[in-house]
C-alpha cells in the first residue's frame, strides 16, 4: 500500500513530519517497508539560467554554455540536448550530483576539449518522466539558485507500507489516517458525504441471478458527462502510488481504491446492451479484459453481464467492449460487494491480479457500498459535469453488527500491558468501535469496516498496539528449577542436524512413500503378514517398508531414466520393522550414484570422473552420526552388513552389541529386482543408521575439558608392517595398536597394504603408523623402543600378526 503524505494530510490534521508517521505506522503494526523522497534525492538540483548558448568549436551537436546558477560567477557547462538556448532557464546540477537517471555521479569533465563544471538536465535523467528529448524547459518566472524540487512542489514522500491480510481497512488512505490518530498522531478528518439527489431514474436495472455470490449491487447512471485528461492534482497523486492516469472517470474510481479502500467499475453506457445480471460465467464464455488479455471462464466465476454477454470478471477486472474513454458521454457507476473466497479463486484460476481483487478477497466495509458510490458520483460531476439518475440496488447491505463481550482485566492477563479501564475504552473508541460501560466486563461493537475482529483476544490486540508495546513490562525469564524445558525432543533435534548435516555434503532431500510392494519388502527384511496394508492406496503399494532403501533407489533410478544418472539422495523417515511402537524407527538413508561423489559429479575435462565408492557412502554415514551425538571414536566396525549389501564391499557400524547403521554398495541382485541394475557401470552406495538406537548424550562434566591440548614436546612417528591372515580386518589392528597407552599414542593409521609374491598366499602385510605425543618430556630412544614392543606384543597377541623382517 503506497500513499503521499500530503495525501495522508487530507485525512490527518495536525504537525507532523515524515519520520512521525513513519514512527507511528511501525509501532501499530504497519509496518514501513520504504520511503521514497524524491526532495532528497534530487536536493542538489537548482534552477539556473542560460547566459550564452554557442557552437562546440569541436562538434556539431554539442552547444557551450555560460549558466547563473545564482551563487556568483558564471559556470561554463557543454551541453548536447536540441532545445539548449540563450535566455531559457533550467535544472542546473553542479559536480558530486548523483544523477538518478543515469546512475553516476557528475565530475568536473572535458568533453571534445572543451571542459564542462556541470550539467543541464532532462526530466528523464532527473527520473521523473521518460523524456529524454532536451533539457527541461523552465517558465521565466522560475527563480534562479532555488532548489528545483521545492520550487515544483516534489517535497512529498511517498511510503509504502506491509498490510496483513486481516487488515483490509488500512489499505485505505482513510483507514490509515484513523489508526494514526488514535495513536496520537493527530486528528482523523471526517467529512460527511452527502448523498447525490438523482433526478431521473436509472434506465437499467440490475438483477442478482440465484447462486451469484453477490451480496448487493448498487449501480447509477450519470449522463452528459465530458471525459478526458483528469485535472493534474489527480493525475499526480496517482503517479506517486505508481499508476498511470487514463481518463477522469477511470481515475475517480482509481482514486476511491486507495483513498477509502473502496473499488468500483464504470461503464459506458452506450456499450451496455440492455440490462444488466450478475450471475455465474457459462461454460464457453470468455472475456476480453481491461489488460488487452482474453480469459476462458468457468462456472465458478461471478461476471456481470448484458443481454449480448459477459461485459465485466466481478470484482477482478473490467471489459475492454464497455471500457469508458474520451467518447463516453453516459457512465454507469457500480459499487458492489463481493464474496471474498469467490473473487480469490476466481483470481488465482485465472492468474489474474488487480487492485481491486486485492481488496475484495480480503474484505471491505460493507456499510460504504452506498457512501463510495455518492463520493464517486460526486466526484464525476465535479471534473465531468452531468446530471445523476436515482440509485438502483439489487440485494441488501449486509448487517455485520456484533456484541463482544470484553472483560478489560483480561488485557494485562494476556499481555502484561497495564491500562486503565478508561484508556482501553477510549482507545477502542478512538478505532470506531462502539464502547458501551466503563468498567468490568464492557460490550464492543466492532465497525463495519473491522471484519476481522471476532472475539476478545482480537480486541486486546487492538488495545496493545495502539497503546504501544513499549509498555508491556520486560520480566526476566526465571532460571530456576520450575523453567521452561527444551521444546524440541532429541529425536526431533537429531531429524534436523541430520538433514543439515547430509544436506551440507551434496545430498538432495527426498521424500518416498511410506508403503513397499511386498516382493521389496522381503527383499529389505519385511514382508511380514503384520505390516500388509488392509486397504493399499495401489496395488504396487502393499506393505509398510522396512527400510528407506527402495524408495531412495527407485527415485535414483526415475532421474537416471530422465538423464540425470549423478544423483545423491537422502531421506528421513520413518521405517517399520514390526507393528508394534518399540519396532518402528527413524532412520536416516542415502545414495549415492554413478559419480555423485562429494567432491563434484559429472565428467570434467581435468581427468576421467571416478564413481562412487563405499568410503563416500561411509564418510557420509560418520559425518551424520558425528552431527547427531554419536561417539564416533568408539564405534566398531564390522563387515556382518545385511544381504542387500555387498558382501565384500559393505560394514556395520556398532557399539558393542548395539548395531547403529550399516553402508556400502549395494548388491547387484537387489539392484536387478528393483530394475536399477542400468549399464553395471554406474555402481549405487547407501548408508541407513536408526536415529533411535544413537545413545543419549552423557550429562557434562562440572569441569569442561579444553578443547585442544597442546604439547611443548615434539611428537614422534613410528611405522610397524605385520604380516597377518587375510581375513583378519586392519581395524582390530589399529584397535589393538592404539590401546596399548591411549594417553601416549595420538594416532594409528594404515599406509600400505601389500599382497603379492613374498607373502604367503593366505597372509597379508599390514603396516600402521603410529603417532607418540610425549606430554611431560621428550622421549629417549630406550622408551621409544619400549613402547615400540609393547606395540608388537599387543598385536600379535589380539590378531595373530608377526612383524614383517
Amino acid at each position: 500500500m503506497k500513499f503521499t503524505l500530503s495525501w495522508l494530510r487530507e485525512h490527518l490534521s495536525g504537525d507532523y513530519g515524515l519520520d512521525d508517521v513513519t514512527g507511528a505506522l511501525n509501532r501499530i503494526g504497519l509496518e514501513v517497508e520504504g520511503v521514497e523522497d524524491k526532495a532528497a534525492k534530487l536536493k542538489g538540483f537548482t534552477i539556473a539560467y542560460v547566459l550564452s548558448a554557442v557552437q562546440h568549436p569541436n562538434a556539431d551537436k554539442l552547444r557551450v554554455c555560460l549558466v547563473d546558477t545564482g551563487t556568483g560567477d558564471p559556470v561554463q557547462v557543454v551541453c548536447g540536448a536540441p532545445n539548449a538556448r540563450t535566455g531559457m532557464k533550467s535544472v542546473f546540477s553542479p559536480p558530486g550530483t548523483y544523477i538518478p537517471g543515469k546512475d553516476i555521479t557528475l565530475g568536473i569533465g572535458s568533453i571534445r576539449g572543451v571542459e564542462s563544471r556541470g550539467m543541464l538536465c532532462s526530466a528523464a535523467e532527473l527520473q521523473l518522466s521518460e523524456d529524454h528529448d532536451g533539457i527541461i524547459d523552465l517558465p521565466d518566472d522560475a527563480p534562479v539558485g532555488a532548489t528545483y524540487v521545492d520550487w515544483i512542489g516534489l517535497d512529498d514522500p511517498v511510503i509504502e507500507i506491509a498490510v496483513t491480510p486481516n487488515r483490509a481497512d488500512a489499505l485505505g488512505v482513510h483507514g490509515i489516517a484513523r489508526d494514526l490518530a488514535a495513536a496520537g498522531l493527530g486528528r482523523l478528518v471526517e467529512d460527511a458525504i452527502a448523498p447525490v439527489p438523482g433526478t431521473y431514474p436509472c434506465p437499467v436495472s440490475v438483477t442478482l441471478a440465484e447462486g451469484a455470490p453477490c451480496p448487493a449491487f448498487a449501480l447509477r447512471l450519470v449522463r452528459g458527462v465530458k471525459n478526458g485528461p483528469s485535472p493534474e492534482w489527480l493525475q499526480a497523486k496517482l503517479r506517486a502510488i505508481g499508476l498511470r492516469p487514463i481518463n477522469a472517470l477511470v481515475d475517480v474510481t482509481n482514486l476511491l481504491t486507495f483513498d477509502q479502500n473502496r473499488p468500483l467499475h464504470v461503464f459506458d453506457a452506450k456499450k451496455v446492451h440492455g440490462n444488466l445480471v450478475v450471475r455465474r460465467a457459462q461454460a464457453g464464455e470468455s472475456l476480453l479484459a481491461l489488460d488487452g488479455k482474453t480469459y476462458a471462464l468457468d462456472a465458478t466465476m461471478c461476471v456481470i453481464a448484458d443481454d449480448k454477454g459477459v461485459e465485466s470478471l466481478a470484482g477482478v477486472m473490467g471489459g475492454e467492449e464497455s471500457g469508458c474513454d474520451d467518447e463516453t458521454v453516459d457512465v454507469l457507476v457500480e459499487s458492489a460487494l463481493w464474496e471474498p473466497i469467490n473473487i480469490a479463486q476466481t483470481g488465482r484460476k485465472l492468474g489474474l491480479n488487480s487492485d481491486a481483487r486485492f481488496r475484495f478477497e480480503r474484505g471491505i466495509d460493507p456499510a460504504f457500498t452506498l457512501p463510495g458510490l455518492e463520493l464517486a458520483t460526486r466526484l464525476i460531476l465535479d471534473l465531468c459535469g452531468g446530471e445523476a439518475s436515482d440509485i438502483v440496488l439489487a440485494g441488501a447491505i449486509p448487517d455485520t453488527t456484533r456484541v463482544i463481550d470484553f472483560p478489560l482485566e483480561l488485557t494485562e492477563k494476556l499481555t502484561g500491558l497495564v491500562a486503565s479501564e478508561t484508556e482501553q475504552a477510549d482507545t477502542l473508541k478512538s478505532l470506531g468501535f462502539a464502547v458501551e460501560g466503563t468498567s468490568g466486563t464492557v460490550r464492543v461493537t466492532p465497525p463495519s469496516w473491522r471484519g476481522d475482529i471476532e472475539g476478545k483476544a482480537d480486541l486486546v490486540e487492538e488495545v496493545i498496539r495502539i497503546v504501544g508495546l513499549d509498555r508491556v513490562p520486560s520480566l526476566p525469564f526465571p532460571r530456576d528449577e520450575t523453567a521452561r524445558k527444551p521444546v524440541l525432543t532429541t529425536p526431533q533435534l537429531r531429524t534436523r542436524k541430520a538433514k543439515r548435516a547430509l544436506a551440507a555434503r551434496g545430498l538432495v532431500e527426498a521424500v518416498t512413500w511410506s508403503f513397499v510392494p511386498k516382493p521389496q519388502a522381503e527383499l529389505f527384511g519385511g514382508g511380514q503378514p503384520a505390516l500388509a496394508l488392509a486397504n493399499p492406496i495401489a496395488a504396487d503399494l502393499s506393505d509398510m517398508r522396512p527400510s528407506l532403501l527402495p524408495g531412495l533407489v527407485r527415485s535414483a533410478q526415475a532421474n537416471a531414466d530422465r538423464g540425470f544418472g549423478d544423483v545423491a539422495l537422502f531421506e528421513v523417515g520413518q521405517v517399520f520393522k514390526g507393528d508394534r511402537p518399540q519396532d518402528q524407527f527413524i532412520a536416516a538413508t542415502g545414495l549415492r550414484r554413478a559419480t555423485a561423489k562429494p567432491t563434484g559429479a559429472g565428467r570434467h575435462w581435468a581427468g576421467k570422473a571416478a564413481g562412487v565408492d563405499a568410503f563416500d557412502a561411509k564418510a557420509d554415514a560418520l559425518a551424520l552420526l558425528a552431527a547427531c551425538g554419536a561417539p564416533v571414536a568408539n564405534l566398531q566396525i564390522s563387515t556382518d552388513a545385511p544381504a542387500w549389501f555387498h558382501p565384500g564391499r559393505s560394514g556395520t557400524f556398532r557399539l558393542g552389541p548395539n548395531v547403529i547403521g550399516h553402508f556400502g554398495e549395494l548388491h547387484p541382485s537387489v539392484l536387478e529386482v528393483l530394475d536399477a541394475a542400468g549399464d553395471g557401470k554406474s555402481p549405487l552406495v547407501a548408508f541407513e543408521v536408526l536415529l533411535d538406537r544413537i545413545p543419549e548424550p552423557k550429562a557434562k562434566a562440572t569441569r569442561v575439558k579444553p578443547l585442544l591440548e597442546l604439547s611443548a614436546f615434539q611428537p614422534v612417528e613410528r611405522d610397524f608392517a605385520f604380516v597377518v591372515a587375510r581375513g583378519v580386518a586392519a581395524g582390530d589392528m589399529v584397535k589393538a595398536a592404539a590401546g596399548v597407552d591411549r594417553k601416549l599414542i595420538t594416532g594409528v593409521n594404515v599406509f600400505d597394504l601389500y599382497e603379492g609374491p613374498g607373502i604367503d598366499a593366505d597372509k597379508k602385510s599390514v603396516a600402521l603408523s603410529v603417532t607418540l605425543q610425549p606430554r611431560e618430556k621428550t622421549l629417549t630412544d630406550a622408551e621409544i623402543d619400549a613402547v615400540a614392543a609393547k606395540i608388537v606384543a599387543e598385536v600379535t597377541k589380539k590378531t595373530g600378526a608377526t612383524l614383517r623382517g
